[in-house]
């Protein structure tokens, strides 16, 4: 008698046991698609406050893209003297105050993007090291006239990294 009630309790377990399975399954998967709802919740809500912050570093590395191109660089940054040497060094030395400037955009921006935007600086410092050293150049006057010549012939390093960040921008929306 004893074995059948060993063998009845067993068959009263099997059941619950299965049961109780069948439930711990079931809030697992739920608990786990609670997680992934309010994860997504998270990220929706947070990507809606950072757009603007993100955009807005977008919208400055385009300003000092552009203040950065020699044509428009020239243009504003006028020689003091007729020193080629020092007009360089204030050409440089204004380009690297915009970046300095914007350095903390860095953070909002994708480090491919900031990569450009770094070269096209550093490009565009070559640019005009590289003019100042022509034969051709005596002057902070002659400077200028063989910078802007050399830009007629090809497009800036900037102009190619703003095309990147337009681009980039674009993916964003």
């Amino acid at each position: 008698m004893e074995a059948s009630r060993i063998i009845d309790l067993f068959l009263f377990a099997i059941p619950s046991i299965i049961t109780g399975c069948i439930a711990y399954y079931f809030f697992k998967e739920h608990l786990k698609n609670e997680d992934g709802r309010r994860r997504f919740l998270l990220k929706k809500d947070l990507q809606v406050e950072t757009l603007p912050l993100r955009l807005q570093a977008y919208e400055r590395m385009a300003l000092f893209l552009e203040r950065m191109a020699p044509t428009k660089l020239l243009v504003r940054v006028t020689p003091l003297t007729s020193d080629k040497e020092s007009y360089e060094s204030l050409l440089i030395q204004n380009i690297e105050q915009e970046y300095e400037h914007n350095l903390s955009q860095q953070i909002y921006i994708s480090d491919k993007c900031w990569n450009i935007i770094n070269t096209a600086k550093n490009a565009t410092i070559q640019l005009v090291r590289k003019a100042n050293m022509s034969e051709k150049v005596d002057s902070a006057e002659k400077l200028r006239e063989v910078l802007l010549t050399e830009m007629m012939d090809r497009p800036s390093p900037s102009e190619a990294a703003l095309a990147f960040v337009k681009s980039e921008v674009s993916d964003i929306w």
